[in-house]
């Protein structure tokens, strides 16, 4: 019996949506209680990302975590066309969901579906419907069928509603106008059943093809093809004339092949390098390397406020002495009083009372108690704090910010202290790591900031 192009689609997508329905059943009753204690993710973050085809162990997290620049990591949790399937993803749990996401990493979620009827490569062999029958119908049922599909498994792994999905499209030939508009066709059914399912719709491509398709599509056609809410641009540099590990500038995200007033600022990220090896803490993993700039990047939040609006962020904290007068008397004076070791007025001289307070303070943090505030001193009551996260670049913070005027006090950084773990705060922990014989790292993990509260220079 003949079955016409669209009737067969039809039929396909009847199959697997009999198949998404029977796993969505098996995965509602986990689903909730998975997601339910985790953030949005990646939520608004500027920084680094790797991606890897395997999710990597526990182990290679954790010192990543303390090691690396990284902050961000992709992670293939569906897709037919997947080369690292379920069996390779050994790893890959609600509890290391919840793990990586209570130590701080970003989870970038993507699945590999259908791609491009002319994309060429016999490993990826599930193709999107090129049959153009009401506006490629049978592509866009793909595209949410894939949504369904991923969201279903993001929510058993425990990743939150209003995060980002992220939809891999390889380079195709995009030259090819059925071709391509089958694509883009498919896209937008994912687009529009993530909206719907309350995600946040991302594709991955090549910059020069998929990624250049879909802008010109917003430009040229718009209102036919729902845009995804984000783009992850696949646009390498040489790594030869780009410093490994990421620790300078930042790479552009505008790109030759996306128009500058689309998804930005604040909607883009870039895989600058594809797969070669990068060794932290002694663990060597083979990715790809990323810079993102997501919904509202990394922010600093307000500055909190000492003592009525005293000033205590310096770029260099000075020696101070009995008798010594100005600012940063003062700032010392209110921060002896928030500690509770000084009960007297905010005068700006180094009175009595305060040498006392200081010297009180000296001899509660085992410092020799002379009663004058030296480097070590600063640095201590600069650093301490309840909380020592791991600080890196693309952290933002109150937590940076006490970090900042300890480097300030420490090696004499001249940090702005903003709250915004950049370049110069990776440079100036970099210097101080080296001046107390610990691995230069950039990172700030427990042993760097066991160092600084306890003074070392």
């Amino acid at each position: 019996m003949h079955i016409s192009a669209s009737r067969r689609s039809l039929v396909r997508a009847a199959a697997l949506l009999t198949s998404v329905l029977t796993a969505v059943a098996g995965l509602a009753v986990v689903a909730a209680p998975a997601e339910a204690a985790n953030r949005v993710t990646p939520g608004g973050f500027s920084g680094y990302g790797f991606d890897q085809c395997e999710t990597q162990s526990q182990a290679a997290m954790d010192t990543w975590l303390t090691h690396s620049p990284y902050w961000a990591v992709g992670i293939y949790i569906a897709g037919e066309n997947r080369h690292c399937g379920d069996d390779r993803q050994v790893h890959l749990t609600p509890e290391w969901v919840s793990t990586q996401q209570r130590n701080g990493w970003r989870l970038l979620p993507i699945t590999v579906g259908p791609q491009a009827p002319c994309y060429v490569n016999p490993r990826k062999k599930i193709r999107i419907d090129n049959d153009p029958a009401n506006d490629f119908a049978a592509a866009r049922e793909q595209g949410r069928l894939e949504a369904i599909d991923t969201v279903q498994r993001a929510r058993a792994l425990g990743i939150a509603r209003r995060s980002t999905l992220w939809n891999d499209i390889e380079a195709y030939d995009t030259t090819n106008r059925r071709c391509r508009n089958s694509t883009l066709a498919y896209l937008s059914g994912w687009t529009e059943k993530l909206h719907a399912l309350n995600y946040v719709s991302g594709v991955y491509s090549s910059a020069a093809r998929g990624i250049n398709a879909i802008d010109d599509a917003r430009v040229l056609e718009p209102g036919r093809f729902t845009m995804p809410d984000r783009l992850w641009i696949a646009e390498w540099i040489d790594l030869d004339n780009y410093r490994k590990p990421p620790t300078a500038n930042p790479p552009t995200l505008l790109s030759a092949y996306v128009r500058s007033d689309g998804w930005m600022p604040n909607r883009r990220m870039r895989q600058y390098a594809g797969g070669h090896d990068e060794t932290y803490g002694g663990v060597k993993i083979n990715i790809d390397t990323n810079y993102l700039h997501l919904g509202r990047g990394t922010r600093a939040g307000r500055a909190p406020r000492f003592c009525n609006g005293t000033r205590v962020d310096f770029p260099r904290y000075r020696r101070l002495a009995f008798a010594t007068r100005g600012a940063q008397v003062k700032g010392l004076q209110c921060l002896l009083k928030r500690k509770g070791w000084y009960a007297g007025r905010l005068t700006g001289f180094y009175n009595r009372g305060t040498e006392r307070a200081v010297r009180r303070f000296q001899e509660a943090r085992d410092l020799r108690a002379n009663g004058r505030m030296l480097r070590s001193t600063w640095t201590i009551m600069l650093s301490e704090g309840k909380k020592v996260p791991v600080l890196k670049i693309g952290s933002g913070g109150n937590t940076v910010r006490r970090l900042q005027r300890s480097l300030n006090a420490a090696v004499h950084a001249d940090l702005a202290v903003d709250g915004i773990f950049a370049r110069s705060t990776t440079a100036a922990v970099r210097r101080y790591q080296r001046e107390v014989g610990v691995r230069r790292t950039g990172v700030v993990a427990p042993n760097t900031w066991a160092h600084l509260q306890s003074g070392d220079l």
